[in-house]
């Protein structure tokens, strides 16, 4: 490590460089004839739905996900049966031609992963559930009781390491934020710590009787949470002399569809950005053979990514990577401080903006009651470039010009104007300006120009490949300068396919915002070749993915957040149906979070971030959560989301989706 390294690395420990792209060096490990870590590519996989004693069904589905470029296959084993039948389904596959490994997804039952460790290539053991059953108690426990569980844990995970040794069968701690045993979270809470201690527990005992073949993953449906957890995890490792094992990586309960794939994103991406995992699985409420395909977009690029343009150094020890700090910034208008992070979007390359171009923002005329109204993807700000628009904008929305047209222009009160750095020593607007300012020109020499300046906004971007590291590296910069001007975090991109755009700003926006940088958010639209019709559609597009990049990242919460798992055999419900059912007639409600889980091992453990939860607990039955409180068991499914709407109206949460158009 040469000494621009060591100082790089200063107070960071969880990855080989915060500047160079260097994927961190792990075991291999076998699994099947697929093996994971040491120089091997990262690795997609994902989980089948069919339920696991449809052995015929789990054959075919398998087919399908290997098609669609999956590595490794996970099938649920909930008891001894599901358990015996992966033999019936890995023969099947094998008479087949298709030698995928095959991974046995445990909870609660160690009978059946002993099992399915002579059968399958790989096991999953949830070290929350494995030898614990979850109360919801908190116990006080001494040092020496404490001990006493986990000689008791020994005891009964020992067998399951022996079979995997004599089998050669890996394993995968995989460590749940929502199922973390009720001795965990007494002695180190519902946080990143108790989760990488709850995996280490299992991890000394395996290297105790010197088995190796472990993959571990710290999961958790908050991506702020999941990626604190996976850093201090790898620190913690080294601190303690454990092997480098291979990282899973996923966002559990990710949700479906452009929320699945955004949040998704802020969480994995963040991580392999710094060199981190080994396999990934993105977990949607959609069929399993659509995850492989959008986790590659992830994966695939970083393809020749060791060879971005180098970064200069920095000092790095103001920066905390394992808790959230925001950075300290003036308040600039509505720009930093305590202030949420503002959305701009970019109509510079659109001609003759018109007051219904607006609806593509958020911003909506009335013409029958001559106002102006907006939804919860309302954007803050509109960059015009040098085309000014000809009508009063609403209050919600305010406008930016090029400073060319800014300064010829007859409004320049209610008009911020855009600067490029030659042009920082014009005349300026009284409180708000906007600077233009790409990593490269962040020097010394204009920090010391405007330092101190109370009217000033960047607008920070980057061309380099590794552009959440370059500016991450930016933010700590002007940290160390003591520079607290509020940032606009600025990316363009080319014209990318659908699941690209949402999950390369979500990587590199949603990492930052993660970490407490970023003032606000802005997709330019400089590439985008289209009629008037189609710029717009882009636009609205590129704005609700801004949005839910803030939502993703806990920083700006402006529609309900679903929190529901990808369908597995376990599921007594289809889960794609109801997810969409119940969104149907509660997403309008804005900062309400609801919990969709197909069964009680993703139940009210897993779903720890929601306010209400609708769980499977039986054919047709449904158990209704306030938390985790239960509030009522074996509803009728079809009563069921009725009854979850009264609840939430008992709490004064709901709103009658009429009074919310009307707003």
């Amino acid at each position: 490590m040469n000494a621009e390294q060591r100082l790089d690395q200063k107070e960071v420990d969880f990855c080989t460089s915060l500047t160079s792209y260097q994927r961190r060096k792990t075991l291999e490990v076998t699994i099947g004839n697929t093996p994971l870590g040491g120089d091997n590519p990262i690795r997609v996989q994902s989980m089948t739905t069919v339920d696991t004693m449809d052995t015929e069904g789990s054959i075919e589905q398998t087919l399908r996900m290997v098609a669609s470029g999956c590595e490794y296959v996970r099938i649920t084993a909930p008891s001894i049966k599901e358990a015996e039948n992966l033999r019936a389904i890995r023969d099947g596959l094998r008479a087949r031609g298709c030698e995928v490994p095959l991974v046995a997804d445990i909870h609660f039952t160690p009978n059946a992963a002993e099992l399915a460790a002579k059968i399958v290539e790989k096991v999953r053991v949830n070290p929350g559930n494995y030898a614990d059953k979850k109360k919801f108690e908190e116990i006080e426990y001494t040092d020496e009781s404490y001990q006493a569980e986990l000689d008791r844990i020994r005891d009964k995970f020992t067998p399951l390491v022996e079979i995997c040794k004599a089998n050669g069968t890996a394993m995968r701690i995989g460590t749940n934020h929502g199922s973390l045993s009720d001795r965990i979270m007494s002695r180190y809470g519902d946080t990143p710590l108790g989760m990488v201690e709850s995996a280490l527990e299992f991890i000394r005992i395996c290297e105790d009787l010197e088995f190796y073949d472990i993959v571990i993953s710290m999961k958790s449906s908050n991506p702020q949470v999941m990626v604190q957890a996976y850093r201090l995890l790898v620190k913690m490792l080294e601190e303690e002399g454990l092997k480098p094992y291979p990282l899973h990586l996923g966002v559990t309960e990710a949700g479906e569809a452009e929320d699945g794939r955004i949040k998704s994103a802020v969480g994995i991406g963040t991580l392999l950005e710094d060199g981190l995992g080994d396999t990934v699985r993105v977990s949607l409420t959609e069929e399993p053979e659509v995850e492989a395909p959008v986790g590659r977009v992830l994966v695939d690029r970083l393809k020749n990514r060791e060879q971005h343009p180098s970064i200069e150094s920095t000092d790095f020890g103001k920066y905390n990577p394992y808790e959230y700090q925001k950075r300290a910034t003036t308040e600039v208008l509505n720009f930093g401080g305590d202030n949420v992070p503002r959305v701009i979007a970019d109509f510079s390359h659109l001609s003759d903006v018109s007051i219904k171009d607006l609806k593509a923002i958020g911003h909506f005329y009335l013409p029958e009651l001559d106002k102006w109204t907006m939804n919860d993807l309302g954007c803050d700000y509109l960059y015009s470039g040098g085309k000014p628009i000809d009508f009063m904008l609403p209050n919600g929305l305010r406008e930016i010009l090029d400073y060319d047209a800014w300064i010829k222009h007859s409004d320049r009160k209610n008009k911020s104007p855009l600067l490029t750095v030659n042009q920082l020593d014009k005349e300026l607007h009284a409180q708000l300006n906007f600077l233009s300012v790409t990593t490269k020109e962040l020097t010394e020499e204009l920090l010391h120009r405007i330092k101190g300046l109370d009217q000033i906004v960047l607008i920070l971007s980057t061309a380099n490949t590794h552009a959440f590291a370059d500016l991450r590296r930016a933010m700590i910069y002007l940290m160390n300068h003591e520079v607290d001007i509020p940032v606009i975090i600025k990316r363009t991109y080319p014209d990318l396919g659908e699941d690209a755009m949402m999950m390369y700003p979500a990587t590199d926006m949603g990492g930052l915002l993660i970490d407490g940088f970023g003032d606000g958010v802005m997709l330019g639209m400089d590439h985008i070749k289209a009629d008037h019709d189609g710029y717009l559609e882009k636009a609205k597009f590129y704005n609700n993915i801004l949005f839910g990049i803030l939502q993703a990242a806990r920083t700006r919460i402006t529609k309900t957040e679903y929190i529901s798992c990808p369908s597995c055999g376990r599921t007594l419900f289809d889960l794609q149906e109801t997810t969409a059912m119940i969104r149907k007639r509660t997403d309008h409600l804005k900062g309400v979070k609801i919990g969709i889980m197909g069964c009680i091992v993703n139940g009210p453990g897993e779903m720890a971030d929601a306010d209400y939860g609708y769980v499977g607990s039986g054919k047709g039955k449904i158990t209704l959560y306030k938390g985790q409180e239960v509030m009522k068991r074996g509803v009728p499914s079809e009563r069921a989301l009725d009854e979850l709407i009264e609840l939430i109206r008992a709490d004064g949460k709901w709103i009658e989706p009429k009074a919310v158009a009307e707003e």
